[in-house]
């Protein structure tokens, strides 16, 4: 289960671009909290605070407790992270309001395990993995750090789809229509070439063949004449 993240913040007087730019010469990040039938509240944080957050590697599926920002903490999960297109650096977060023990929607990484136990693997195969994340509904309080996928037993060709996944209790995949694939275990491009210069062999084989069979019919023709 993910921790729970703290974070300080201050709440905005003025909102707007030109006071946006201004917050982040000072080392501060314009943000927003939203959502549980409440108005929206304009707040910003620290960049180096939020930066450390956002290095755990977990940051955006864990209940984040705002302080400073109103007479209590502010139980929140953030929903979206704007970063400069050349510095890297975020510029807005997006928090949402969750009450305790309220069900949300997060992507949780996927974690292959078992590898060595894949035979398909062993002989060479390779893991193509479709989906590095999945959609859960989970309670707020018991938000997974991830998802661990069994390689046990595939084979090359071999699938695993969502429904041969364990998933923690009381989570619930989001997409309940289809059974999605997560990943496959394909041939390496090695083996694929391999196969591709051994047809390759066989079709020259056969257009030697052809082409001796022609030369002997050239032969018996002009000896006939």
């Amino acid at each position: 289960m993910s921790d729970t993240l703290n974070l300080s913040a201050e709440t905005r007087e003025r909102v707007g671009k030109g006071a946006s730019r201004a917050l982040r010469r000072e080392g501060r990040v314009p943000a927003v909290i939203y959502g549980n039938k409440q108005e929206p509240l304009s707040i910003h944080v620290e960049e180096r605070e939020l930066a450390k957050l956002l290095g755990t590697g977990h940051f955006m599926n864990s209940i984040v407790m705002i302080a400073g920002a109103g007479k209590s903490a502010i139980r929140t999960l953030p929903k979206d992270v704007a970063f400069d297109p050349v510095t890297d650096r975020p510029v807005h977060v997006d928090f949402l309001r969750v009450s305790k023990n309220a069900s949300v929607h997060v992507a949780v990484p996927v974690m292959f395990v078992d590898e060595d136990a894949a035979p398909g693997i062993k002989k060479g195969g390779v893991l193509n993995v479709v989906r590095h994340e999945l959609e859960l509904v989970v309670d707020a309080d018991k938000i997974p750090e991830s998802v661990e996928v069994s390689l046990k037993g595939l084979e090359v060709g071999d699938t695993v789809h969502i429904s041969a996944v364990t998933l923690p209790a009381g989570a619930e995949s989001a997409i309940d229509d289809r059974d999605f694939t997560i990943a496959t275990v394909i041939a390496p491009s090695a083996m694929k070439s391999e196969a591709g210069d051994e047809e390759e062999v066989a079709a020259d084989a056969v257009e030697a063949t052809e082409q001796k069979d022609a030369d002997a019919s050239d032969e018996a023709g002009e000896a006939s004449e």
